[in-house]
């Protein structure tokens, strides 16, 4: 009897460590068999001690193989011309991908099978075979990286004195029902390798470059930084009121707050690329990939319908009690501009969320000028200038445009030429004004 390599058949003429991948091969791609005691020429060569070698496969397919494939795999004797082979029967399993243990979830360790040989699957491949078995949801597929530590995400789980062994990290869904890693947990790790990035520009434009900064590590490392550097930023603001002093930021802090969380907590995590904050003058503009989930509208979210991307990871940071129910935290931002005139800007694109906070205190040269007027007058100077931007104007012009007395008038373009938001021109009768 000759024996042919084949996309389901693969020949060893003795027992070694290359058996581990050719069952992966098999368990990721096909049914196939692999006989023991077959020489590649397709000769029966038989071995010696047929149960030792099975004994020894089987120890290896189940101690170096993950997921545990030894339930689709079956080890045999036969004999073939008087002689003992030993034949594995490997069928294709269901928690693909499988992968030798030491080499870990990448190319290095997985296999297929194409033809008759066993290859390594490019990252693409596992990717794939990852979605065809967990799903679509991130969160809940397999990390590529099993090597990780959560040194970071112990130390936050002690302080708020939740237990975060491997029991409640089941139970969380950073190790799935396979016990390997799931790509929340990767979130969480300290290996995660998605960051946040913040930049400071120069005026109220993306011109020039003051600072900026990536933060790095799990996501619970990222927010806790970003959050203190961005504190940082927050200036204070001294009002009186009377005798009263009343220190105020230029930004809610809370409404800062939920506005990272919301960048960070329903992103899309198949994107690579960072979470953006952007500080200008004027305002903080935080952006996030992967837009409104879809079957929501902008609307419905503003509303304060909710229905989270990353469900666990939701349910991690609400156990930490960072969030609170699902859908409060655009009105909880909304809440802490209710009593200024300017309103925070929600923007929803195709693949992007973005979320925009006003600085409460900005405010133009001009602005802060008419801001020094005597109570009461404000609409009157504003209107003044409004009226002198279409050109140089008289008194009395000015005094038929505001309709007030002569005498108000003639105080008000004092005054604001005193704050030099004005200018004369000519004198007596001939005398003008300008906007400067």
């Amino acid at each position: 009897m000759t024996f042919l390599e084949s996309m389901n058949v693969e020949l060893k003429e003795i027992l070694t460590s290359e058996l581990k991948k050719e069952v992966v091969a098999f368990a990721n791609t096909c049914d196939g068999i692999i006989y023991i005691g077959v020489n590649d020429k397709g000769e029966v060569i038989g071995v010696e001690n047929s149960d030792d070698v099975i004994e020894r496969a089987g120890a290896s397919i189940r101690n170096a193989i993950k997921p545990d494939v030894s339930m689709y795999v079956t080890l045999n004797v036969e004999q073939v011309e008087n002689k003992n082979i030993v034949v594995i029967r490997v069928q294709r399993g269901v928690s693909r991908p499988y992968y030798i243990a030491e080499k870990g979830l990448k190319p290095s360790g997985v296999y297929i099978r194409q033809g008759n040989s066993s290859v390594p699957a490019s990252e693409d491949y596992i990717r794939q075979m990852i979605k065809e078995t967990d799903g679509d949801s991130f969160e809940k597929l397999r990390s590529l990286n099993q090597e990780l530590t959560f040194n970071y995400a112990d130390m936050i789980f002690k302080n708020a004195d939740i237990s975060f062994g491997d029991i409640q990290k089941k139970t969380l869904g950073i190790i799935g029902e396979d016990n390997l890693y799931t790509n929340l947990g990767l979130l969480l790790s300290d290996q995660c390798v998605h960051t946040l990035k913040i930049a400071i520009f120069e005026g109220k434009e993306k011109g020039i470059f003051k600072d900026r900064k990536e933060f790095k590590g799990s996501l619970l490392k990222q927010i806790t930084e970003a959050f203190e550097y961005i504190d940082l930023l927050n200036k204070t603001q001294a009002t009186f009121e009377g005798l009263i002093r009343k220190d105020e930021r230029d930004y809610p802090v809370e409404a800062i707050r939920e506005a990272l969380l919301n960048a960070v907590v329903h992103r899309e995590y198949s994107f690579g690329a960072s979470t953006l904050v952007n500080i200008y003058e004027d305002r903080i503009e935080f952006l996030s990939l992967g837009g409104i989930i879809s079957g929501l509208s902008l609307e419905a979210v503003m509303l304060g319908v909710s229905q989270s991307r990353n469900e666990k990871l939701a349910d991690v940071f609400y156990r930490l009690h960072l969030i609170e129910a699902y859908g409060t935290g655009i009105q909880k931002i909304l809440l802490n501009y209710k009593n200024y005139n300017l309103k925070p800007v929600f923007k929803a694109e195709t693949g992007a969320f973005q979320v925009i906070l006003p600085n409460i205190h900005y405010q133009s040269e001009t602005e802060e000028n008419i801001e020094k007027q005597p109570l009461g007058l404000d609409d009157e100077y504003k209107k003044i200038i409004n009226f002198l931007e279409q050109g140089t104007k008289s008194r009395k012009e000015i005094q038929e445009y505001i309709e007030l007395s002569q005498s108000k008038i003639i105080t008000m373009l004092r005054e604001l030429l005193s704050l030099g938001l004005i200018v004369k021109i000519g004198n007596g009768k001939n005398t003008k004004y300008q906007k400067i």
